[in-house]
């Protein structure tokens, strides 16, 4: 067990004595976190083995400057339209509506199930649903992202863009519907269906 940890030392070490080489070198400087896969991944044994000039040479091109070539059916994030991003005044005309609908939704559907600690709250531009011992959804407006955040017990968090074409919240990573995302977790967690589009 010392032995272990004493390679990973070294390796922090000699990682870190390179990194210093490396951006003292290059114009470029260059970020800790990709690396750090390499203790969490290897073997003791084989941290000792790494020849780290190589490796950051080839991982910060590989990491740094490769393009990333990602297919329309892929779970990477989706391009952003800068062009299409929507001006402040329109975003908040969107976003209120859409919260405001929801929370008209949620109260209605709060009528048809029977779930203890069921409580809505909307303030300071916050959307809360509680759902008792099943969790607690939030929803609020990131205006300088033009986006609405979305935390879920179901799915965690999620940052949701407006996509003109689809006239929905679209979370980029999954391609998620906001309003069907919500319409599956709730019925999975309550059992009973809920139209929100």
């Amino acid at each position: 067990m010392a032995s272990a940890s004493s390679s990973k030392l070294l390796f922090l070490r000699r990682l870190s004595r390179a990194l210093k080489l490396s951006s003292s070198s290059s114009s470029s400087s260059l970020s800790v976190r990709p690396y750090v896969f390499l203790l969490e991944a290897s073997r003791p044994s084989d941290l000792a083995k790494i020849n780290l000039r190589s490796f950051l040479s080839v991982a910060s091109r590989s990491f740094c400057s490769r393009t990333l070539d990602l297919e329309d059916d892929s779970q990477g994030p989706a391009a952003i339209d800068y062009s299409s991003l929507l001006q402040e005044d329109e975003f908040h005309k969107v976003a209120d509506s859409t919260i405001q609908d929801l929370q008209e939704k949620f109260e209605e559907y709060g009528d048809c199930v029977q779930i203890d600690g069921f409580d809505i709250d909307y303030g300071n531009q916050v959307l809360t649903l509680k759902l008792g011992t099943l969790g607690t959804y939030v929803l609020n407006k990131q205006t300088p992202n033009r986006q609405i955040w979305l935390s879920s017990p179901v799915s965690g968090p999620s940052r949701f863009d407006w996509d003109q074409s689809a006239q929905a919240w679209v979370y980029r990573r999954t391609k998620a519907n906001l309003s069907k995302l919500l319409e599956t977790e709730l019925e999975k967690l309550c059992g009973t269906p809920i139209s929100l589009s």
